[in-house]
């Protein structure tokens, strides 16, 4: 086959993962060397700084011996097969950079013959970059479950990235959907690179980017609560660096106990803007989903969402509070609520001083200057406001992804 049709079929393979943003390293140049993390350089990613990036995104081989049901490489999927050999994969890396193309390397594979050969091939194509070519740019490796220690442990001296899918946010999940694999042996590999990392000589040595995984959403009846909990639960115990959230996309000749239709994007998006107030905003799991809601409103984002089933939290004083209470603000940032924090030390801030600040307007009903603080706050119904801060439309695809990296909450 040729490496033009073999590029067709395994970047085409390679779009359902997500978990593909380039942020974290900064792997520097070297004299005679090519290519390097820090400089601006085929898929589009994004950096947690906004910063858009281009990465050859592709798999080593579509061929794998596991049966995933949501899987298009799986092995009882009829889909036409293709497989590069590792030098394949280098020059086709060093040829879209030369040509401005690409700034690194995101690789991803089916299993071959076994998690370990897979993964030996994957760091057969890092090592190289790195050793033969000089290759400075970003490389990102995908690891299947169940790897050997010390093959993940050198896979990171060499890749930028690391990451082993979640894919389904329950054992039971797995267990129906995903036969191969288990929660157990999803845990363990993302351990032994917590481990490698926490061990590591200094911060850059080692996977520098640290690690991430992906959660698809919608491929099984599991809530939105059993996804965050999950999520939760891995940003805790292995210091991830983000968990990415996809929507199941349809496929054919799929397995019954798989949905016909891909679940609303919104719902990707929601959880996104949930996972930034978990990790950035100082609210818990349990604040935005329940037994009771187990699922995020499509309608409305997650903080909002809060402040309408807690006013009595409101009216925040923008000129007294703390910031952990001006974070749970709707339409306020991490950076608006410092430059209120700034802007306070010198002199109380009036209506007219957050416009200046560029404050939201939707996080006006939600707070009480210097100049009406005298004043009886106004409590809107909580109808009409939700009706009042609620956007007319969803979000595309390319702004609830932007929005979600940027963490716009």
């Amino acid at each position: 086959m040729e490496t033009r049709r073999k590029l067709e079929i395994l970047a085409d393979a390679a779009k359902y993962d997500a978990s593909c943003a380039s942020g974290g390293s900064r792997r520097k140049a070297t004299p005679g060397g090519l290519g390097a993390t820090e400089g601006m350089g085929i898929c589009h990613s994004f950096t947690p700084d906004g910063r858009c990036v281009s990465l050859l995104k592709i798999l080593l081989t579509n061929i794998c011996i596991y049966d995933c049901r949501y899987c298009t490489s799986r092995i009882s999927s009829d889909v036409e097969r293709a497989r590069f050999s590792v030098a394949e994969v280098v020059q086709l890396t060093l040829d879209f950079y030369r040509g401005n193309y690409i700034e690194g390397l995101f690789l991803s594979s089916g299993v071959i013959k076994s998690p370990d050969y897979t993964m030996e091939q994957l760091i057969a194509v890092a090592r190289t970059l790195r050793e033969q070519h000089a290759f400075g740019g970003y490389i990102h490796l995908k690891s299947a479950p169940g790897v050997a220690a010390e093959l993940l442990t050198e896979a990171g001296l060499w890749a930028d990235r690391l990451s082993v899918n979640v894919e389904l946010p329950t054992p039971a999940d797995l267990a129906q959907l995903a036969p191969e694999k288990s929660m157990t042996a999803i845990e363990e590999s993302m351990g032994v690179i917590a481990s490698a990392k926490a061990a590591a000589n200094s911060p850059q040595s080692y996977a520098p980017a640290g690690q991430s995984t992906q959660i698809i959403v919608g491929a099984s009846p599991a809530t939105d609560a059993d996804i965050l909990i999950t999520s939760d639960h891995l940003y805790r115990s292995y210091q991830l660096r983000r968990v990415y959230y996809a929507a199941f996309s349809p496929i054919s000749h799929a397995d019954p106990r798989l949905p016909g239709a891909a679940p609303p994007l919104v719902r990707e998006h929601r959880l996104y803007q949930a996972d930034w107030l978990v990790r950035f905003y100082g609210f818990q799991v349990g604040e935005l989903v329940s037994s009771a809601m187990p699922d995020l409103d499509p309608a409305i984002d997650p903080k909002l969402a809060w402040a309408l089933s807690h006013r009595e939290f409101f009216p925040v004083d923008v000129n007294r509070a703390p910031r952990e209470a001006l974070l749970r603000v709707p339409g306020l940032g991490r950076d608006t609520v410092h430059k209120i924090l700034n802007a306070r030390r010198h002199h109380a801030l009036r209506r007219a001083d957050l416009a200046q600040l560029r404050v939201a307007k939707r996080a006006a009903p939600f707070l009480v200057t210097s100049d009406d603080a005298r004043t009886a706050a106004r409590v809107l119904d909580g109808q009409a406001l939700r009706r009042q801060l609620t956007p007319p439309v969803q979000l595309g695809l390319f702004e609830a992804r932007v929005s979600a990296v940027r963490g716009e909450i």
